[in-house]
């Protein structure tokens, strides 16, 4: 398991995965409160404060678990463009989670159809499958979420089934260790 202090910075052809600084709050409340982004995700768009506590979420993971949320920048410019990690928030969700990271991604609008999203979790995966103790991971999803449900077959996850969490039906997807 990785230091529970430093967050790994990983590198693909156009993206740096690195940890979340004070400075990414801006960008970060931006892209969740963009209404277009969360449309599936939320359905709503979240405040500053939600925001806010969401950062303190993704940096706390990897205090406490080694593992969680990384700020995927433009490799050239350093722009932010989204977020991706894997993380434990102990869902109460048949059938349940626990036990296995869960694997999630947010990009920009502007970086949508480009590919980016999978290069991200690629990266985070590999170092997942050499690094984690985790046999398997999950992801759920809005099961109109056709883009990010794409992106999750590419890298590995099948259908473990499906439920329902806040209310809402939700597909399950499992990837085992060292898929795709």
């Amino acid at each position: 398991m990785p230091s529970h202090s430093t967050v790994p910075v990983l590198t693909t052809e156009r993206l740096i995965l690195r940890g979340h600084r004070m400075e990414d709050f801006e960008d970060s409340a931006a892209l969740w409160g963009d209404p277009d982004v969360v449309r599936y995700i939320s359905g709503k768009p979240s405040s500053a404060e939600e925001s806010w506590s969401r950062l303190l979420r993704h940096v706390g993971h990897w205090h406490l678990l080694g593992f969680g949320y990384w700020v995927a920048a433009d490799r050239q410019s350093g722009a932010f463009v989204g977020e991706v990690g894997l993380v434990d928030y102990r869902r109460d969700i048949t059938p349940g989670l626990a036990g296995r990271p869960e694997a999630g991604w947010v990009l920009r609008t502007s970086a949508h159809g480009r590919g980016l999203a999978t290069e991200a979790v690629r990266a985070m995966l590999d170092w997942a499958d050499s690094v984690l103790d985790a046999s398997t991971t999950v992801a759920i999803f809005n099961p109109e979420h056709s883009a990010s449900i794409r992106v999750a077959e590419k890298v590995g996850y099948s259908v473990l089934g499906t439920a329902t969490y806040r209310d809402r039906p939700t597909l399950v997807m499992e990837r085992p260790r060292g898929s795709a």
